[in-house]
């Protein structure tokens, strides 16, 4: 990227002259890498680079965006000809103008802050620890499958537009995880995944793999997915739930980061994944939930996938409330959403890479964590299960009824933990599931959990979100089927 500035200089002008009134340039380069084992054997070593630049504009009130992958003053001017002329066919249908709401000039770079750089370990020590957590799992008599990865990816990004603001970020994404099956029959099989089943992601260097605690954890959750192949299965009714934090990242996910993304309020994904119950008539007023729920969306918060200093239209990283004190109160915005309904962006607009457009997308949705240890949340349920790992989910197109079900679950009886259950499950309706929760633990258990690869869009994006909590308790639940 070395003749960015200028090459950059020559997109905006380029874009300028041929009429645009606003345009903007990402270049960008990702660097990946993927290494799995499986059963005492490698299975994956996959290394990638990916590079090229996007051109955004608008022109006679619409939006066009041409990308390339050379990088060069010939295909500026291709590129930047095509977006624009992308924009005036996209203006023969509009409804109205594009408008964006205003926003600092920013001259700035950003850099993720690690420890170690991942990519500078080598390759053989990273499959020899792999294969260390594998044979520590298949110590466990039983076990028919085990399986363990890492993931590492580089983006080095330069931002600039006809505002002024000229911006350059490096984000760096560690993540890994294990797993272990054990298998009576195709039907009948027992899993555990650590530290979730996608395993754990975040904005750090290789010092997360140590962080993780495999070593530890390995032999405990091969023996967990032997023990649940005679484990009891879950009832069926209404009873109190307590979910663990990688469950409750998912249900926060699903049940409050999607609806309230503003390009789906206004019906974007109706064709694709669906819309939203949260409308705009509902701000400000809705009881999403308890008093307790205090939700934000944080692309400050350290550590999250989400985490960064500018977005992808160069907005600078911020932090405010979605829900507050159970109220619903925001929504993930960008500047040509937030302009509609009289909000700043709140720094959510992301592309998957340089060849596609910024949507709204989710960066770290945070439950604020509560003043219960997980001890005293236990103690105070009289019958209910606590419910852990992700396994499956489903929700649907107006992200008001969902079902959840978890790897693992244990029996509270007199608040007290019990005899494990296998897969158990939960279900209910968004608004009134979160109504019902009545504890959130504190501090010391909140953490931030990563999920790699969030999809959205037309074509398709996949994008890495976190989100943060403590384990919750929620009264009167539907478990079972």
């Amino acid at each position: 990227m070395e003749d960015y500035a200028k090459l950059a200089e020559q997109a905006l002008n380029s874009a300028k002259d041929k009429g645009a009134t606003y345009a903007d340039i990402r270049v960008e380069e990702i660097e990946e890498e993927n290494l799995s084992v499986k059963s005492g054997a490698v299975e994956l070593i996959e290394k990638s680079t990916d590079f090229g630049f996007g051109i955004r504009v608008i022109a006679n009130g619409a939006w066009g965006f041409a990308a390339c992958a050379d990088l060069n003053a010939e295909n500026i001017e291709k590129t930047s000809r095509l977006a624009i002329e992308i924009a005036k066919a996209s203006a023969k249908v509009k409804n109205q103008d594009v408008v964006l709401s205003s926003v600092l000039k920013a001259v700035d770079s950003y850099k993720t802050p690690i420890n170690t750089d991942p990519f500078s370990i080598p390759l053989k020590e990273k499959l020899d620890y792999l294969l260390l957590l594998d044979g520590l799992m298949n110590k466990v008599s039983g076990i028919n499958v085990t399986e363990a990865f890492m993931n590492f990816i580089r983006r080095n990004k330069s931002f600039a537009n006809t505002e002024g603001s000229i911006i350059s970020q490096l984000i760096i994404q560690s993540g890994a995880g294990i797993s272990a099956t054990a298998m009576k029959s195709h039907r009948e099989m027992g899993t555990r995944s650590y530290p979730n089943s996608s395993g754990q992601h975040q904005t750090k260097g290789y010092e997360l793999i140590h962080e993780l605690d495999f070593e530890i954890n390995a032999q405990r959750i091969a023996e967990e997915a032997m023990a649940l192949l005679s484990a009891k299965e879950c009832p069926s009714g209404k009873t109190t739930i307590i979910l663990d934090g990688p469950q409750l990242s998912l249900q926060i996910h699903e049940s409050i980061g999607h609806p309230l993304e503003l390009d789906r309020v206004f019906g974007a994904e109706r064709n694709f994944s669906g819309t939203s119950f949260a409308t705009r008539d509902k701000l400000n007023k809705l009881k999403y939930g308890s008093k307790l729920i205090n939700v934000v969306v944080d692309s400050t918060c350290p550590f999250g996938l989400g985490t960064f200093g500018y977005d992808d239209e160069g907005v600078n990283a911020t932090r405010s409330f979605l829900i507050k004190d159970g109220i619903l109160t925001g929504y993930l915005t960008s500047r040509e959403m937030g302009y509609l309904v009289g909000m700043s962006s709140n720094s959510c607009m992301r592309a998957s890479n340089w060849a596609n457009l910024p949507l709204i997308r989710m960066t770290n949705i945070n439950l604020l964590s509560g003043d219960k240890t997980l001890e005293e949340m236990i103690s105070e349920v009289d019958d209910g299960i606590y419910m852990q790992t992700v396994r499956t989910w489903s929700i649907d197109d107006n992200r008001e009824n969902f079902q959840m079900g978890c790897e693992m679950g244990r029996e509270i009886k007199n608040g007290k933990l019990g005899e494990m259950i296998k897969s158990p499950s939960y279900s209910g309706n968004t608004v009134e599931f979160w109504n019902s929760c009545d504890a959130i633990a504190n501090e010391k258990y909140w953490e931030i959990w990563g999920t790699p690869n969030c999809g959205k869009g037309q074509p398709g994006q996949n994008m890495p979100t976190s989100q943060g909590c403590a384990p919750a308790r929620f009264r009167d639940v539907k478990v079972g089927n």
